[in-house]
């Protein structure tokens, strides 16, 4: 259902509130420059710290802007499951495509727990769904089994998985249990490669925010099978992968972003502050590295 490079959008800032205007061109120029879908209000988007007010705004803009250009996989994850159907509610409304249901956090539920979680989701609205996997934010992991089950009970309602976990294991286990045709992107940039060789289709990307064209151009290599490109757009882009989590995300994004737009702030929200110095440095590097400054 998605494939490509799909920028998990930072949200821009201005005065502690929503800058609409910075986000209006924050989505015409990742259209522009080859993003294949967009996700607001995901983790670089800094959901947990939105009110329900602003999260539905922030989707509602995006889908406004794109216009149907790409498709939206509008964040609705939450650590209560009548939130989650509430943004759920909103997104399809709203246009969304799919909504991104993080697997819920601090609550730490059981392999059942998360089974009876999506399985609400996946009955109480008809926008399909995208798991996302990140344990190492999250604490619970969405086992295979558990991914497996889920696809088969709701085969039109879940479509797709973002990994974040770091097992490229994961891939073939979900083809060999689901099967080829079933929707996986990787959650890990630095991953991408190894990931889409695997069987991946393409990756929610936190790089794609700042380097859109490069990291479509990336995946283009990788459909085409021309692996020489793509090693060589790969070697481009990898110590930029590794400088956004050279501080606490989005912090590293949203300073790369103001160097490459002057209409961008790097500012983000308690309890997340801005780039340290030594950050600000790995970016400021990571971006001459890859050609963008």
């Amino acid at each position: 259902m998605f494939s490509g490079s799909i920028p998990a959008l930072a949200t821009p800032f201005r005065d502690g509130t929503f800058d609409e205007a910075a986000f209006r061109k924050l989505v015409d120029w990742q259209i522009e420059n080859g993003s294949s879908a967009l996700v607001p209000c995901g983790t670089t988007g800094e959901a947990s710290t939105l009110s329900n007010a602003e999260h539905h705004r922030v989707i509602e803009v995006c889908i406004e802007q794109a216009a149907g250009r790409v498709p939206v996989i509008a964040g609705c994850g939450s650590n209560d499951t009548r939130n989650a159907a509430l943004h759920m509610s909103f997104a399809k409304k709203a246009g969304a495509a799919a909504g991104l249901c993080v697997a819920p956090y601090y609550n730490r539920p059981s392999q059942a727990g998360l089974i009876a979680h999506f399985s609400h989701l996946a009955e109480c609205c008809d926008l399909p769904i995208v798991l996302y996997n990140v344990p190492s934010r999250t604490v619970t992991d969405i086992e295979d089994e558990t991914v497996v089950e889920l696809v088969r009970k709701y085969p039109e309602r879940i479509v797709a998985i973002k990994d974040a976990s770091g097992d490229l294991s994961r891939v073939a286990d979900h083809r060999m249990g689901i099967g080829h045709d079933f929707c996986q992107l990787s959650g890990n940039d630095e991953l991408w490669l190894p990931h889409a060789a695997a069987g991946g289709r393409g990756a929610i990307s936190v790089t794609a925010n700042v380097a859109p064209r490069l990291c479509a151009d990336f995946h283009a290599a990788i459909a085409a099978n021309e692996l020489e490109k793509a090693r060589e757009l790969n070697d481009r882009l990898f110590p930029l992968h590794y400088a956004m989590f050279s501080d606490a995300s989005p912090a590293p994004v949203k300073y790369a972003l103001s160097r490459v737009h002057d209409w961008f702030s790097p500012s983000v929200r308690l309890p997340i502050v801005e780039a340290s110095e030594a950050s600000r440095k790995a970016v400021d590097e990571a971006l001459e590295h890859a050609g963008l400054v």
